[in-house]
């Protein structure tokens, strides 16, 4: 179910900007005009066929547009750690406990809470500027189709969305300083949007097209996975690293500390926790021990020595302790060891931690099945039989080589009736 066209994937490069003090960002105007590309090339020849466009992408970043749609700040992304001192006011300020089963997010630099602080009090011009906040996803639906609305899978990443009431959530907002009409409209899960008359002259095959809201892409990433179900997990590694379980329902009564949950759309929820080193870790060490080529048969045969210890938080801490001070480092190693080494020590530093939001994913369900995905795990299987090491148990393997945008297509043809997942 849900085949790949032939000759139909298009992909392009996109690197995030990033700087010592923790920036993570985008050019907004560069990064929507790169999407605007990838769908005239998806989309070229295709102009009879198309009805709707489905499409998947990241949580978290955020974007100010002031009352004419343009970008008055650049795209933050989710490992933009900048605002982490807010992180504190914020839970000066509030009960974490309780914004935390609200919300599904905890206090941290990664949400929209503390980002829209550090907007306010270090870049007041932009934050006065700004007449909206959006977040990626949305900023390039306004831009190419005309209308801004988002859908309940991205505002639910947002850490300001109450999961249980399917609202904008007023208390954290009157704190921030932020009125609700700057933020998006939620539509429903049936609503689409209409591409308007200046998308319909630029994007000629979207003329006839409806576009549903772009949901996250790792709820897309479990429902390619075939992950539907309480006790049934995805486990992917990609550039950063998660382990998710989604099922139809109410979000847990206790979402386990160190964990997240946000929506996949108004009736189904995805519970779990990301990492923000993962594939991004073992190519920072590629490259300062100057590892190259493929290195898959030397990690195979390769003995793992537990002297060389890596605590991998070179890209901040997410899950499960959200410590915006963690920093990463490398110890132990002598001069018998060489960069293979370093990454062997870093896929077991890493499986630890996704032990670590297993071990609390089973709070909510007992976990019956867990499915590998992402292009990491598939380029380095000794990292996969580690992974099997720590839990104690066989991964399987996800048939979808890109199940993030199977799982959008797939969620797609639910809600038009088509199939039921």
């Amino acid at each position: 179910m849900g085949e790949l066209v032939p000759d139909s994937l298009v992909k392009a490069e996109r690197s995030f900007r990033t700087d010592a003090d923790g920036a993570f960002t985008l050019d907004a105007d560069e990064a929507v005009e790169q999407a605007r590309i990838v769908i005239d090339r998806v989309l070229e020849g295709r102009d009879e066929n198309v009805r709707f466009v489905s499409f998947c992408a990241f949580w978290h970043s955020l974007c100010g547009l002031d009352s004419n749609g343009r970008a008055v700040s650049e795209i933050l992304g989710w490992a933009d750690t900048r605002a982490r001192r807010y992180s504190a006011m914020l839970k000066e300020n509030f009960d974490e406990n309780a914004i935390h089963a609200r919300t599904g997010a905890h206090f941290h630099s990664s949400f929209w809470p503390a980002k829209l602080l550090w907007l306010r009090h270090e870049r007041p011009r932009d934050f006065e500027r700004a007449a909206a906040w959006h977040s990626f996803a949305d900023v390039c639906q306004q831009r190419l189709f005309g209308d801004a609305r988002t859908g309940i899978s991205m505002a639910s990443a947002t850490g300001l969305f109450d999961q249980r009431e399917c609202r904008w959530d007023g208390e954290l907002l009157r704190f921030i300083g932020v009125g609700e009409g700057q933020l998006p409209t939620v539509l429903g899960a049936d609503a689409a949007v209409r591409p308007d008359e200046a998308a319909r002259k630029t994007l000629a095959a979207a003329c006839r097209c409806e576009i549903l809201p772009a949901i996250g892409d790792g709820a897309a990433e479990n429902v390619g996975s075939g992950s539907l179900r309480l006790g049934e997990a995805t486990l992917t590694i990609g550039t950063s690293a998660a382990v998710r379980m989604a099922y139809e329902g109410d979000p847990p009564a206790s979402i386990p500390r160190g964990l997240w949950s946000y929506r996949i759309d108004d009736k189904r929820v995805i519970v779990g926790g990301a990492l923000s080193d993962g594939g991004n870790l073992i190519e920072l060490i590629r490259a300062r021990f100057n590892v190259r080529g493929d290195i898959s048969e030397e990690l195979r045969a390769r003995a793992f020595d537990p002297k060389i210890r890596v605590e991998p938080f070179f890209f901040g801490e997410r899950s499960t302790g959200y410590r915006e001070d963690a920093k990463g480092s490398i110890e132990g190693v002598s001069e018998h060891h060489d960069g293979v080494d370093v990454i062997l020590a870093a896929m077991y530093a890493v499986a630890e931690r996704l032990a670590d939001i297993v071990e609390r994913l089973e709070r909510v369900a007992p976990i019956r099945r867990i499915t590998a995905s992402g292009g990491a795990l598939r380029e380095f299987p000794r990292w996969r039989s580690v992974i099997e090491e720590k839990l104690g148990r066989t991964l399987e393997t996800s048939d979808a080589a890109e199940a993030a945008l199977k799982g959008a297509a797939l969620l797609a043809l639910e809600r038009l009736g088509t199939i039921k997942l």
